[in-house]
């Protein structure tokens, strides 16, 4: 028999608690409100978010609503677009550490045995190098070997995208680790319940056994996973921004356009805007995000004790 990624009672605990949690109903107008004007923003603004001018360092205005930077692009529209990136990456980055943590989880927990202990142990060595330092490691590696083989296609033009895929790829493929743990303990569990003996009895082949009867009973896991990882990856793109190995130019996110900001900060000129818009945009992501996390778990555990 197969299980339902949401039963009744699920769906309507989730609907108690966009009705009675005020922080949670928040956070997904907020988020939704974060994602349109991202989406749509820069559509409509009148300035592209490239477009330089002599009107450098504008405070607000009438004209620019958040001022402008250092070269007379529209802080507004830049974060807008920046915003964009920024989610672009989180999202994508996220369901590629999911991807990666539930099939590596599945197959420690299904397969047992040895295959159990070699791949949990590569997850402890992983475990053991920190993260940043592997990103940067994975980021160098194949920025190096794209940048050759771009220029020996006559392809350098597309470098900052390219850069923009692989700080993608390097971001989800080191968030997964903690997702394979925590999915190679529900598998060990769910393997030993009765509609999965049934289902080997029946003669079904262990991959539909996975795919239809144990995935589905971890949807819960994996949608608060995935909720609380999007802005993980965010404020681990926004850092290597932040420290010059983020994405590149003209492309911006909101952990570039921080730094930029932060640089412009000092006792004798302080252009505030620089920095305000970008760090609000993104502080306000990162709140919905993580609140929305809290009330999924809500909703999948809510035998949980929890502090509010």
């Amino acid at each position: 028999m197969s299980a339902r990624p949401l039963t009744d009672s699920e769906v309507g605990r989730l609907g108690v608690v966009l009705r009675c949690n005020p922080r949670v109903s928040i956070s997904l107008v907020t988020l939704l409100l974060v994602i349109a004007a991202a989406l749509v923003g820069p559509l409509i603004s009148p300035y592209s978010y490239d477009q330089v001018s002599g009107n450098i360092f504008a405070p607000p205005s009438a004209a620019h609503w958040c001022g402008t930077d250092n070269l007379g692009r529209d802080v507004l529209t830049l974060s807008l677009h920046g915003a964009r990136i920024s989610l672009l990456v989180g999202f994508l980055g996220a369901i590629l550490s999911l991807f990666i943590g539930v099939t590596w989880g599945c197959m420690a927990g299904y397969l047992g045995g040895i295959w159990d202990a070699v791949l949990m142990r590569i997850v402890d060595v992983l475990f053991s190098v920190p993260r940043l330092i592997l990103v940067i490691v994975v980021l160098g590696f194949l920025d190096g070997y794209s940048r050759q083989w771009l220029m020996r296609q006559g392809l350098a033009e597309f470098g900052p995208q390219v850069r923009l895929a692989i700080l993608l790829f390097g971001l989800g493929a080191v968030q997964w680790l903690t997702m394979a743990r925590v999915i190679r303990g529900q598998v060990l569990s769910l393997k030993e319940r009765e509609f999965v003996k049934a289902s080997l009895l029946l003669g079904q082949s262990h991959i539909k056994i996975i795919l239809r009867h144990i995935i589905p009973n971890l949807t819960g896991i994996i949608l608060v996973y995935l909720t609380l990882t999007i802005p993980v990856v965010i404020l681990e793109e926004s850092l290597l921004s932040f420290l010059g190995l983020g994405v590149q130019p003209p492309i911006s996110s909101l952990g570039s356009l921080i730094s930029l900001g932060a640089q412009n900060i000092n006792p004798i000129n302080s252009f505030f805007w620089l920095l305000a818009t970008p760090a609000f945009l993104m502080g306000m992501t990162l709140l919905a995000l993580n609140f929305l996390g809290d009330g999924l778990r809500d909703v999948m555990d809510p035998r949980a004790e929890r502090k509010n």
